[in-house]
């Protein structure tokens, strides 16, 4: 972090306090960032946004104290005489790069400026990290242990990271909640000049609105959530005694990936020309032989050549992996049910060569076998948030507890998904302005939330229904199809709505449910 480290290093110390915050929004008390818009820097740069950055209080209980930066990005309105005002973005993670503007709809993109920001502690903004080397802060993020040694392996190793992680991040560790997210959003919608805040969050991004729009109600013009995440169960729980549970437990994700697999399977039955199937096959019967597969993987790997003639080894855990990564996609069934059906022949033949015509479903982003992604401090960065805005189990076997717990209705997606929250077991600081609720304050104008009922592998449609019952105001919208996310290219029925909506403030009537623009198998578009 070099200098930026010790302009803070002033500041307040990881887990130290200061007077409570004063009853009107803290952000008030900060002074206005000063945003000079230029083209973005270096050869490669895009040239179709400007950057700008801006300074913002390390500390809103200090407001005139130690600063951070915050890298912007910036597309104009192609309208700019009809220009409704700046309409802001999240793309989720926690920990996803922000500052590329997102490209909207013609509808959205002539009527707005589009201005994306990397979140404190992240990217080009003032950053995070638990140490000097990327590939160590990847070791938050293990494989996920599928035995007792492995576990206590997995303990070892992310224990031993976040051990360090506060010393060497600084005190900027222990301001890294999503309220203080919401806050700096805040002082950047009082930097362009508008009144309100419009703006569009995607799964974790969600959650940065649902924070925002109980922080600062009356600031809200228009804020549409796709792909929700329910702010109690990240945060602290329903009913009593569930702060003790994995944040990742309480969300239920996994349960979003079993519904997901299970279309998947259902869509696949239905039609011949899905290569996982076999005649006469139902969902029941392909679940059956997809569980098949996961119990003999367990007992050990088997090789398949992908489509470029490289020799790949699969393990139960890159099974569950890319499972987990293709389930995002609501064409799961046509580009994933190939490379299962080829992961099947060898287990049925391992002496054979099973040659996949295909390419192979990659790992998530997060995965650590996942070795084309550029080394960066993203693990740091996610837990940074996570662990700060939630309540954990403080002893890090109980992880497995829960994992194992939950493997019954999930098989391999429980483990993947609750021991990702193994390092809040560990975390190291706190975040005294973090924001817990009351979730129900009653906004200036309504909120539009999309959801996928028939499966959301990341944030489950449970949640985008609990969280529209939970908000003072807000109308579901929900859609037809199974993966992560719907708006812009899915279904022109939910981009119709959401660009109505953020540009009319008009909402789609309650109950709408959308279908998509194509099916699975069916031809191309045009085709």
């Amino acid at each position: 972090m070099g200098t930026v480290a010790l302009a803070i290093a002033a500041g307040l110390a990881p887990g130290a306090s200061a007077a409570a915050p004063p009853d009107t929004p803290d952000s008030d008390r900060a002074a206005t960032p000063v945003l000079n818009w230029s083209p973005c820097p270096g050869e490669n740069g895009p040239m179709d946004y400007d950057c700008a950055t801006a300074r913002v209080p390390l500390s809103y209980r200090d407001p005139t104290g130690p600063q951070i930066t915050l890298a912007l990005g910036k597309r104009r309105a192609t309208d700019q005489q009809h220009k409704i005002g700046t309409l802001f973005f999240n793309p989720g993670g926690p920990g996803a790069i922000g500052r590329v503007p997102r490209r909207m709809d013609p509808a959205l993109s002539a009527r707005f400026d589009v201005v994306g920001f990397d979140p404190r502690g992240t990217y080009a903004s003032t950053p995070v990290a638990c140490s000097g080397n990327p590939a160590d802060d990847a070791k938050l993020f293990p494989e996920f242990p599928i035995t007792e040694a492995a576990e206590a392996d997995a303990i070892r190793q992310v224990g031993d990271v976040t051990s360090r992680c506060a010393q060497h991040a600084g005190p900027l560790l222990s301001h890294m909640s999503t309220a203080n997210v919401a806050r700096d959003m805040d002082l950047l919608r009082r930097a362009v000049g508008d009144r309100q805040l419009n703006f569009i969050g995607t799964s974790y991004g969600t959650h940065l609105g649902e924070v925002y729009a109980n922080l600062f109600p009356q600031r809200v013009r228009a804020l549409a959530l796709d792909a929700v995440l329910p702010p109690r169960e990240w945060t602290t729980g329903i009913k009593p005694g569930q702060q003790n549970e994995p944040y990742v437990y309480r969300v239920g994700a996994h349960l979003g990936a079993e519904t997901a697999l299970n279309t998947m399977l259902r869509d696949c039955a239905a039609h011949s020309a899905c290569e996982f199937g076999e005649p006469g096959a139902t969902e029941q019967s392909l679940r059956r032989k997809y569980d098949g597969l996961l119990t003999a993987l367990r007992k050990g790997p088997v090789d398949i050549t992908d489509s470029h003639g490289e020799n790949m080894k699969i393990t139960y855990q890159s099974l569950v992996n890319r499972m987990m990564g293709a389930l995002r996609s609501s064409n799961a069934v046509e580009s994933v049910t190939p490379f299962l059906q080829s992961v099947y022949l060898a287990i049925r033949n391992p002496a054979a060569t099973t040659s996949a015509k295909f390419p192979v479903p990659a790992l998530p982003r997060f995965s650590p076998a996942a070795t084309d992604e550029p080394q960066s401090a993203t693990m740091a960065w996610h837990y940074a948030v996570a662990c700060t805005d939630s309540d954990n189990p403080r002893d890090p076997r109980a992880v497995g507890r829960y994992a194992r717990k939950a493997e019954a209705a999930a098989p391999g997606f429980a483990s993947a998904w609750i021991y990702s929250g193994l390092p809040c077991a560990s975390w190291p600081v706190t975040d005294p302005d973090r924001y817990t609720g009351p979730w129900n304050r009653q906004t200036a104008n309504p909120l539009l939330l999309v959801g996928n009922r028939l499966g959301d592998p990341a944030t489950p449609y449970e949640g985008a229904v609990s969280t529209s019952q939970l908000l003072a105001s807000a109308r579901l919208l929900s859609v037809d199809i199974a993966g992560h996310g719907a708006y812009g290219h899915e279904s022109k029925c939910v981009d119709q709505a959401v660009d109505s909506y953020l540009t009319e403030l008009k909402l789609p009537p309650a109950g709408t449910v959308c279908a998509p623009d194509r099916r699975p198998f069916d031809p191309p578009s045009g085709g």
